[in-house]
């Protein structure tokens, strides 16, 4: 999803250029052996990759995150953070504090809140004075460091998988620990503290409204301790001081006299609490912080049994660990050392969501609901289906189909307590981000290769609620009238996604079709068949691509293909254009083809969407292009060239090094299958269209419980460097003639062998 928005243009233009001093983009002492030493957490972090370098936990509710996109009279621009769909920005400089729970690779504000900001010197609460600039950046998996040239104080950050913690170095003097919650990247504002002692305070924060959907609103609790008694603690609300405790100076031996007033509480807006210290040259203070979304109760919960007895070095050696476990479970020999970082950066970034709700004691928030459940595994969030559908959950399945197959119980979950599937679901609220039907592909996908623990006929009745309901009653398909009745979307209003909306309804019709002929429900699989062929209406001879149409049948007109390239508004289609999309059509391919005039038409005018700079790496609708050469017969050579093209040109190790949101994993899952040499083109299709390796070899371990064979190796024999084209396949040592292969033949294959000329 690619919310981008104008106003960052600008901003960028006016980016001091000192913004990158002190960058530091390797992690340690530079020495790499290990999966997690090639992860480079920069990556991503400019160019809108929107992807962040905090520290996080694999698939984590809790992630800790360095805050530099407020507006400040230290900056030479001044905008307000919601502007903003990450918390931190490579090039930014000026540091606010540290988030705590954010999303990673999203195209829209949220989250990004409880901001906490260590100081020196007089306590200063306002943002826009307080926040410093900073140098020496360091970043891992499950760690990030920096130090604040304002105050000499080097910052660490760890998280668990519901909690965070930080260390905070600091000089001789009066120091400060300030809790903000009224700033962050979410449009809400309301939130409460209170005191419990000296050293701990609890509250909540309103979070919400995704994409600016009014109804997407929710609460975060926390509870938050320092391991330092304060001098004195306070409150502030709106940058007015109000202090929790009374204090005075005692002369006679230079500290307060604190009159704690414990259980002193604060509600509003724009508020926080602040500590003061008195500190040695080189003191430690540490602050550790547990969230939930079930309570306060439920927050102090998860940090204690996340955090009791373990100091800040075994939770982020326990981190880096989590992080190694689940890395290793995919290992590559040969390439470059850049390739290596980009690919396990890549998949790093692919674990980061849907990340886990559930507390430890297995409690959450129910869907669109006030009610408080129990999960009996693991509850999942943060559902970008509209990305994810089409890369993501195809990897998970492969690689982690423990994790998987929870996300498709959540799912139908979901559906259980809210009556629909999820479009685009965030910590327990359909925001109904992007369009389409995008649960249908998951879960066909999954069930089509294998994973089938899960209520099949509850997941068949929420799929065909979705496809055959009223477009008035439908979240999914609020167009379906329409498209029921004349097999097509129309353009009602000029800039309303019709021909976009369409094309997603006719591949999850065409993944719900082989559904029910699988579960022998044979006319609803020809009935869902027969529409996903729908996209035929809107093709246009006259200039050979997709073209919008109007409730009588007629293309609109005057119709530009290239409309939309830039991201303006284009009419019937959404964030894209013509081009983008036209071969959006990956259950048809052959169909499309016919339809141009054949396999010749189709290839040259594909080819020239390459060449010409049409293609759009950086989006979803046409990330599957490259792979749609090898459907045809001697034209194989085209995708392996386009595939490491791409590769080459997009996919860096640099903090651009991600063409665009990562779209919660997306993009990353797309580099990550085509560095290992094949890719999923067809969501709900189990099949793979196979491609030249960046490695000259990739061990992918199974599991036992899904798959009978211990181990995936994909081996690349290159008789010098620079050999890009495939010669010859052979599986499990047998000639292999054909270049898109099946889900089950690649993981019972045992061994895939390509010859490279």
């Amino acid at each position: 999803m690619k919310r981008v928005l104008l106003i960052c243009t600008l901003v960028f233009s006016l980016l001091p250029v000192y913004a990158g001093e002190g960058k530091n983009l390797s992690a340690g002492d530079g020495k790499k052996g290990l999966p997690v030493d090639y992860v480079d957490p920069f990556i991503g972090t400019t160019n809108f990759g929107t992807t962040n370098p905090g520290a996080v936990c694999p698939n984590g509710m809790m992630s800790v995150v360095p805050f530099n996109v407020m507006g400040s009279s230290e900056n030479t621009y001044d905008k307000d953070a919601r502007w903003w769909s990450t918390p931190y920005e490579y090039t930014n400089c000026f540091f606010t504090g540290y988030a705590h729970v954010n999303l990673s690779g999203v195209g829209c504000p949220e989250l990004g809140s409880l901001l906490l900001m260590p100081t020196t010197g007089e306590l200063n609460v306002d943002y826009k004075e307080y926040g410093s600039k900073y140098k020496d950046e360091r970043a891992t998996p499950g760690y990030y460091s920096n130090y604040l040239t304002k105050y000499n104080v080097k910052t660490e950050v760890s998280a668990t998988p519901r909690s965070g913690i930080a260390r905070f170095t600091f000089p001789k003097g009066k120091s400060n620990i300030l809790l903000n919650l009224g700033e962050g990247l979410t449009n809400e504002s309301g939130a409460m503290l209170r005191r419990v002692n000296d050293c701990e305070i609890e509250g909540m924060k309103l979070l919400g409204t995704f994409c600016y959907n009014p109804q997407a609103v929710f609460p975060i609790y926390f509870v938050m301790r320092v391991n330092k008694k304060p001098l004195a603690t306070g409150y502030w609300k709106k940058q007015r001081l109000m202090t929790g405790v009374e204090a005075e100076w005692d002369p006679d031996n230079g500290k307060y006299k604190l009159y704690p007033r414990y259980g002193k509480e604060i509600a509003g807006d724009d508020i926080g609490a602040y500590f003061s210290f008195d500190t040695e040259e080189g003191e430690k203070v540490e602050v550790r912080m547990g969230v939930s979304f079930v309570s306060m109760e439920n927050a102090r919960l998860n940090l204690d049994a996340e955090q009791k007895g373990k100091d800040f070095d075994r939770i982020c050696a326990e981190a880096r660990s989590a992080w190694n476990d689940d890395l290793s479970r995919i290992s590559v020999e040969g390439g470059s050392e850049a390739q290596k970082t980009v690919f396990y950066t890549a998949l790093y970034h692919l674990l980061i969501h849907p990340n886990i709700l559930q507390d430890v004691d297995g409690r959450y928030p129910a869907m669109e609901s006030n009610e408080i459940l129990t999960a009996k595994g693991n509850r999942y969030t943060v559902y970008s289906l509209w990305d994810t559908y089409r890369n993501v959950h195809q990897l998970l399945t492969l690689v982690y189909p423990e994790r998987q197959i929870e996300m498709v119980r959540t799912m139908l979950d979901m559906y259980r307590e809210h009556g629909w599937l999820p479009k685009w679901e965030l910590y327990g609220r359909e925001t109904l981000t992007m369009e389409g039907d995008p649960s249908i592909p998951v879960i066909v996908d999954t069930w089509m290769k294998g994973l089938r623990d899960f209520d099949v006929e509850l997941a068949y009745e929420a799929m065909y609620k979705s496809a055959t309901s009223p477009g008035a009653q439908n979240l999914m398909r609020p167009d379906n009238d329409d498209y029921l009745s004349k097999g097509y979307v129309p353009l009602r209003a000029q800039y309303d996604n019709s021909v976009s909306h369409a094309l997603e309804y006719y591949i999850a019709d065409f993944a719900l079709s082989r559904f029910a002929g699988a579960l022998g429900k044979k006319k609803d699989a020809e009935m869902f068949y027969k529409r996903s062929l729908g996209y035929r209406h809107y093709y246009s001879k006259e200039f050979g691509t997709l073209r919008p149409l109007l409730p009588d049948g007629t293309f609109y007109s005057p119709f530009d293909p290239k409309q939309g390239e830039n991201f303006e508004p284009s009419p019937g289609f959404h964030e894209g254009n013509a081009w983008n999309y036209t071969y959006y059509v990956p259950h048809d391919v052959y169909g499309l083809a016919k339809l141009m005039g054949g396999k010749r038409t189709f290839v040259d005018k594909l080819q020239m969407i390459f060449d010409e700079g049409l293609y759009d790496p950086a989006n979803e609708p046409d990330i599957a292009y490259p792979y749609l050469f090898s459907y045809f017969k001697g034209e194989e050579w085209r995708t392996q060239k386009e595939t490491q093209r791409l590769l080459d040109k997009y996919f860096t190790t640099k903090p651009d090094g991600i063409p665009g949101n990562d779209d919660t994993g997306t993009m990353s899952a797309w580099a990550v299958f085509s560095m290992m040499g094949f890719y999923p083109d067809c969501p709900g299709l189990p099949e793979y269209t196979l491609t030249t390796p960046v490695f000259d070899k990739v061990v992918i371990r199974l599991d036992p419980k899904w798959y009978r064979e211990k181990e995936l190796v994909i081996e690349t024999n290159r008789a010098k460097q620079g050999m890009l084209f495939i010669d010859k396949i052979r599986l499990n040592g047998k000639r292999f003639d054909k270049y898109r292969i099946t889900h089950d033949e690649l993981v019972h294959g045992r061994k895939l062998s390509l010859d490279l000329r």
